[in-house]
């Protein structure tokens, strides 16, 4: 495990072994506080953020290391010189790479040319560092992390859901897409290969006999502010409230935020007793942990 850019590149026992190590160091985290001292990661930001930038630089700093914020609005990566130059440069300065970028290609070009480790902080199409902090939220509240089920509802076509089902089909979990049956909302099968999916199209149906219902925004940030009003209106049947909620009264509400209260999910749904959503944004740091670790010890 050289790089970090998608679920893809792992196989089932590493990604259980990083949601272990996570694990382990969330129960006794002064035991690692010095894991990583001398190290630096840089952190490159094409696209804001609350939990990633957090998250990564708080856990870089509980391993002894340091963290670098650098906001590619004011750079010349990628526009006055090249990826490829880039990367040579910060492998001399730096011991890894967290990049939260648009372009996919962008971030595989940048593993391609660096010395160091590459961590997909997030793109487009890619979110696994969610999707590992999700697995390690789900073994702790349901206790496993096999014979299970997953509803996602809303905007199936985005980088929560791909990461969510390449996840999926590597542990073996049962995972429910519910969205409109249009290719616009559909998961990409460009970026999902031959990995299956159930697919739902009535929301009640799919939350049945589900442990986790996931949702996520239904405006992602790449995609215009023009659409808003043309995908609320198509994407309302499938917001999670009260209403779907309690046709399973088991199930646990799960949304990696930032969340459009009264668009994907209603507050009584977010704030109430079976939403785990501030534990998954806690479980990032954890996970992230593991991640810095595997790649830089």
């Amino acid at each position: 495990m050289k790089h970090l850019i998608s679920l893809k590149d792992l196989s089932k026992k590493e990604i259980l072994g990083l949601v272990d190590s996570a694990s382990k160091i969330k129960k006794t985290p002064k035991k690692y506080s010095s894991e990583l001292k001398g190290k630096t990661l840089l952190m490159l930001f094409a696209k804001p953020s609350l939990r990633t930038r957090l998250s990564f630089e708080v856990a870089m700093l509980k391993l002894g290391g340091h963290a670098i914020f650098y906001d590619i609005a004011n750079s010349p990566l990628g526009k006055k010189e090249s990826i490829k130059d880039g990367a040579e440069v910060i492998s001399r300065f730096c011991d890894a790479v967290m990049a939260r970028l648009f372009e996919h290609k962008d971030i595989v070009e940048l593993a391609k040319y660096s010395d160091i480790p590459v961590i997909n902080g997030l793109t487009n199409q890619m979110h696994p560092c969610q999707i590992l902090g999700d697995f390690l939220t789900i073994k702790e509240k349901v206790g496993r992390l096999n014979k299970l089920k997953i509803c996602y509802i809303g905007d199936g076509n985005n980088n929560v859901t791909h990461s969510l089902i390449i996840g999926c089909g590597k542990l073996g979990i049962d995972i429910v897409v519910c969205c409109p049956n249009k290719k616009e909302f559909l998961p990409d099968k460009k970026v999902i290969g031959n990995l299956r999916y159930k697919y739902e199209k009535d929301p009640k149906k799919a939350v049945k006999n589900c442990q986790i219902l996931y949702s996520d925004s239904w405006m992602s940030y790449h995609i215009p502010e023009p659409q808003k009003k043309k995908r609320v209106a198509i994407l309302k049947p499938y917001q999670v409230n009260k209403r779907l909620f309690d046709v399973n009264k088991k199930v646990l509400f799960m949304h990696c935020l930032p969340a459009g209260r009264g668009y994907e999910v209603t507050d009584d749904v977010i704030d109430g007793k079976r939403s785990i959503v501030y534990l998954q944004a806690e479980n990032r740091m954890w996970s992230e942990m593991g991640i810095l670790l595997k790649l830089l010890k």
